[in-house]
C-alpha cells in the first residue's frame, strides 16, 4: 500500500490521483485548452494532478499518485473488480500444494524501445531488484513469507517460461505476480555500479531529472516530456502487447497528460471550463457540477464507498540519532499512551466532518481494511468503533493523569501544555477542512493543534526519512487483498510509519522500541498470508482489525464515496472505487462529436 493525498481520486488510488489530461507534446508553459487547439488532430486525453511524480523508477516508489499503472505491467494484473486476469503472461499452472507456479509469457513481448522482453527480464526485475538488500523498495515486504521471512525462489526455465517456488503456503502468492516487470538492458548495469558512497547507481537511475525519452517501458503508454509543476506528457507505446478483437494495437488513445496544478480547485476551475476530460469530484463540489453534467456534456460516475484509508497518526517512535530523540520526550510519554490516542479519536466529530467537508457523501471508517474486502471486520461483527464523545475523551485523559488548569487547557502530570503539530499534504481544499475540523474539535478537550500544510514530496521526505513529525494526516490506499499492506504492518516494514524503522543507507535508530501488540499484529499477518482455508483467513484478519482498533496507531476517520466527472465524449469507461477511471484505459476512446 501507498501513501496518497486525500480529495484526489479519480483513478486507481494507489496509482493515480485526481486526473485530468490535457493533450499536448510541447512542453512550454499554457493552458489545457492551448494544447488541445495545438495538437487537435491527435486523440488525446486530458487529466490534471495537483503534485509533481517523485521518481520515474517503479522499484523506489513508495506514493501516490504515481505514473506506473501507464508505463508498466507485470505477469498478471487485477480489474477494476480486483479480479486476476492476464496480462504479460498468457497463462500459469500451479502446484496442488499451491507451492509453485510457473508462469507462460505470451510470444512476441517488446519493450517501449523495441527490445525483445523476455524470461531474464522477469529474473532481473525479482532477483535483481525486488529481492536485493541493497536496494531499499517496499515492494520487498509484500513478498517475504512466513516466520522465516524467506522470498520465493524465481528461476528461468525457458525464454518464456518461470518458476516460482515458495517454502511454504502464501495465500496472496499468485497476487503478487501482478508487480511491474523491469527492463534487465535498461537497468542491470545501474544495479551492478556502485556509486561513491557503495550504493548501487540503482539508487539515482530513472529520478525525475532523467530525460523522459530515456525511460523504458512495457504497459500502454510511455513517457514523452516532464516539466516540473507544469505537467507530464504520455504517448501510445508502439510495441504494447494488447490488441482488439479485430486485431489493431492499442490503446486507441494516443496521447494523455497530467496537467500539473496547485490544487483541486484548479482542477475544478480548468474542467468546467473545458480544458479537462475528467476531475475528480470531491463533496464539495458534487452539488454544482450535478448541475452543470447535461449542458457541460459530462457525467458523474458514482464507484460507492471508496477503497483506502483516511486517517491521522502519531509519531511512536521511541528511538534517537546520533543521541538526539526523533520526538520530544514529553510528547512521546503522550503519544504512546494508548488513552490519549482513544481520547483523541473519542473527540473526532466524524459525523461533521461527513455532514460539513464531505456533503453526506461517506461514512465514518474504523478499519485498516477496505470495506469492499471480503476481510472486512464491520462493528456489527465486533469491531470497537470511536463514536463522538468528548466527555468521555476527557474521562480517559484524567485517568491517565492528566488534567486541566483555570482555562480549559489540558496539561499532563508535570503541567506541560498537550500541544503538537499535524502535518499534511498542501493543496487540497478537503484535507486542510479536514485538518481544520480536527484542531477545532481537539480543542474542545483542551490541546492545541498546530496545522502544518506541507508539498507532498516534502512530507513524504519526513516521515520516509527525517522522521522529524509529530502527527499527520494522510492515507493509504487499499485494495482486496489484506497482505498488501504487510509493508505497514511488519514491524520492520518500509511504511510501518508510526514507529518507522531506519532504511538501508540511512542513520541508524538507536532505542527503538516495538510494543507487544505490534509484534502481535506482524505476526497474525504472516499467519493469514499462511493460511489457505479463506473462513481461518478471515478470522485472522478480524483479529488484526480489533487489535488496531483497540490501540489506534492509526485513528481512522472517514470513508468517501468514489465520484468522478469524465466528459462524454470519453467513451468505454467502467468507473469502480477500486479501479477509478483509467484502469482500462487501453480500451478507452475519444470521440469528438
Amino acid at each position: 500500500m501507498k501513501l496518497f493525498s486525500i480529495f484526489t481520486t479519480t483513478g486507481r488510488r494507489w496509482l493515480a490521483g485526481t486526473l485530468a489530461v490535457v493533450c499536448a507534446i510541447a512542453l512550454s508553459s499554457c493552458s489545457p485548452a492551448q494544447y488541445i487547439t495545438q495538437a487537435a488532430s491527435v486523440p488525446q486525453l486530458v487529466v490534471s494532478q495537483t503534485t509533481d511524480p517523485k521518481t520515474f523508477n517503479y522499484a523506489l516508489s513508495s506514493e501516490s499518485p504515481n505514473i506506473f499503472s501507464y508505463t508498466y505491467e507485470g505477469l498478471i494484473t487485477e480489474n477494476g473488480l480486483g479480479e486476476i486476469e492476464p496480462a504479460l503472461a498468457e497463462s500459469w499452472t500451479m502446484s496442488e500444494d499451491k507451492r509453485r507456479i510457473v508462469f507462460t509469457l505470451r510470444e512476441g513481448l517488446k519493450w517501449s524501445d523495441g527490445a525483445p522482453l523476455t524470461a531474464d527480464d522477469v529474473i532481473f526485475t525479482y532477483n535483481d531488484v525486488f529481492f536485493n538488500e541493497a536496494i531499499p523498495t517496499p515492494i520487498r515486504d509484500s513478498l517475504k513469507i512466513g516466520e522465516s521471512q524467506a522470498l520465493p525462489t524465481v528461476r528461468k526455465l525457458n525464454e518464456r517460461e518461470i518458476e516460482f517456488t515458495i517454502p511454504e503456503p502464501f495465500a496472496p502468492f499468485l497476487r503478487s505476480a501482478s508487480l511491474a516487470i523491469l527492463p534487465a538492458h535498461a537497468l542491470r548495469e545501474a544495479i551492478n555500479t556502485k556509486d561513491a558512497k557503495g550504493n548501487p547507481k540503482f539508487l539515482s537511475t530513472w529520478g525525475t531529472d532523467t530525460d523522459p525519452n530515456k525511460i523504458i517501458t512495457n504497459g500502454p503508454y510511455r513517457l514523452t516530456g516532464y516539466a516540473a509543476s507544469q505537467r507530464v506528457v504520455f504517448e501510445r507505446n508502439p510495441y504494447y502487447w494488447k490488441k482488439n478483437s479485430q486485431g489493431n494495437s492499442l490503446p486507441y488513445i494516443q496521447r494523455f497528460t497530467w496537467q500539473l496544478v496547485e490544487n483541486t480547485d484548479t482542477s475544478l476551475i480548468q474542467f468546467r471550463s473545458g480544458g479537462l476530460d475528467i476531475v475528480g469530484v470531491s463533496p464539495a463540489t458534487f452539488s454544482l457540477l450535478k448541475r452543470e453534467e447535461e449542458r457541460g456534456k459530462f457525467t458523474i460516475y458514482n464507484g460507492g464507498p471508496d477503497y483506502g484509508t483516511t486517517f491521522i497518526a502519531f509519531n511512536l517512535n521511541k528511538g534517537r540519532r546520533k543521541g538526539r530523540p526523533l520526538v520530544d520526550p514529553i510528547k512521546s510519554r503522550w503519544f504512546n499512551n494508548v488513552a490519549f490516542r482513544q481520547a483523541v479519536a473519542y473527540a473526532i466529530d466524524r459525523r461533521t466532518i461527513i455532514n460539513n467537508i464531505f456533503r453526506g457523501l461517506g461514512e465514518p471508517q474504523n478499519s485498516p481494511i477496505s470495506v469492499q474486502s471480503p476481510y472486512y471486520l464491520s462493528p456489527k461483527e465486533g469491531l470497537k468503533v470511536y463514536d463522538y464523545n468528548p466527555e468521555r475523551s476527557k474521562e480517559l485523559l484524567l485517568q491517565a493523569g492528566f488534567k486541566y488548569n483555570a482555562k480549559g487547557q489540558l496539561l499532563d502530570e508535570a503541567g506541560n501544555r498537550v500541544r503538537f503539530s499535524l502535518l499534511t499534504g498542501a493543496g487540497s481544499r478537503g484535507t486542510e477542512a479536514m485538518a481544520s475540523q480536527i484542531k477545532q474539535n481537539l480543542s474542545l478537550i483542551g490541546m492545541q493543534v498546530d496545522i502544518n500544510a506541507i508539498e507532498f514530496t516534502t512530507l513524504l521526505d519526513k516521515l520516509n526519512n527525517t522522521i522529524d513529525w509529530e502527527c499527520y494526516l494522510l492515507g493509504f490506499t487499499g485494495g482486496i487483498e489484506p497482505n498488501d499492506g504487510s509493508n505497514i504492518w511488519s514491524p520492520n516494514g518500509a511504511s510501518h510509519r508510526f514507529n518507522q524503522p531506519a532504511k538501508p543507507g540511512q542513520p541508524p535508530i538507536e532505542g527503538r522500541e516495538i510494543s507487544d501488540w505490534e509484534q502481535e499484529i506482524g505476526r497474525l499477518y504472516i499467519q493469514g498470508a499462511q493460511e489457505l482455508d479463506e473462513a481461518k483467513r478471515k478470522a485472522i484478519y478480524a483479529k488484526t482489525q480489533q487489535i488496531t482498533q483497540e490501540n489506534l496507531p492509526f485513528i481512522y476517520l472517514v470513508n468517501p464515496l468514489a465520484l468522478a466527472a469524465v466528459r462524454d465524449r470519453v467513451k468505454g469507461v467502467e468507473f469502480t472505487a477500486l479501479g477509478g477511471t483509467l484502469w482500462n484505459i487501453d480500451q478507452l476512446k475519444i470521440e469528438d462529436n
